[in-house]
C-alpha cells in the first residue's frame, strides 16, 4: 500500500506490545477489525493484538460459501498459528461474500499486514453491536493486557 493511501491511524502502546490501530475501522471484543469496503459489504481481519497471541501463522479455513447467511458470534471457520488454533467468529450478521484469495499462496499476510491485506473474510450485513471504534478498542486492550501482565505476576510469585 502505497504511503498516501495509507489511512489515519492512532498509535497504541502497552508494556511490550505496540501497533497502529486504524481509526475508521471498527473493533470487536475478540480482536476482529471491521473495515467498511462500499454500502453494507464490510472486510473482517484479526487485529495485531490476535495475531500476536496466535503467533506465526500456518493454515486457515473457512465453514462457509459465498451468500450463505451468517449470524454475529457463529463459527465460521479457524486459524491455526504456532502458539495457537483459534475459531473464527462472524462479528456481523448479514450474507457471508467470501474470503481473501492471497490467504491460499501467502498465509504469512495476516501477520505481515494485519489490517489492510491480510484480511479474512468479507461479508455483506451489518456489525454486532459489540463492536467498538478505536478508542473504546484502547480502553478494552489496555484491560486485556493488565489480565495478562497481572496473571503473569502471580504466576512468578507462586
Amino acid at each position: 500500500m502505497n504511503e498516501s493511501a495509507k489511512p489515519k491511524t492512532l498509535h497504541y502502546k502497552r508494556s511490550h506490545f505496540a501497533t497502529q490501530l486504524p481509526v475508521d475501522h471498527l473493533y470487536s471484543p475478540s480482536h476482529f477489525w471491521l473495515a467498511r469496503q462500499a454500502g453494507d459489504l464490510w472486510r473482517v481481519g484479526l487485529t495485531k493484538f490476535a495475531t500476536r497471541m496466535l503467533g506465526e501463522m500456518v493454515e486457515c479455513g473457512f465453514e462457509r460459501k459465498p451468500e450463505e447467511p451468517v449470524a454475529s458470534g457463529q463459527i465460521i471457520g479457524w486459524v491455526e498459528g504456532f502458539k495457537a488454533i483459534s475459531d473464527i467468529y462472524c462479528v456481523l450478521e448479514g450474507t457471508f461474500s467470501g474470503t481473501n484469495p492471497e490467504l491460499k499462496s501467502n498465509i504469512s499476510v495476516i501477520t505481515e499486514d494485519p489490517y489492510f491485506d491480510g484480511w479474512l473474510y468479507e461479508v455483506r450485513g451489518q456489525p454486532d453491536a459489540n463492536c467498538v471504534d478505536v478508542r473504546a478498542y484502547q480502553t478494552l486492550l489496555d484491560q486485556t493486557i493488565d489480565r495478562i501482565l497481572e496473571k503473569q505476576k502471580n504466576d512468578e510469585n507462586k
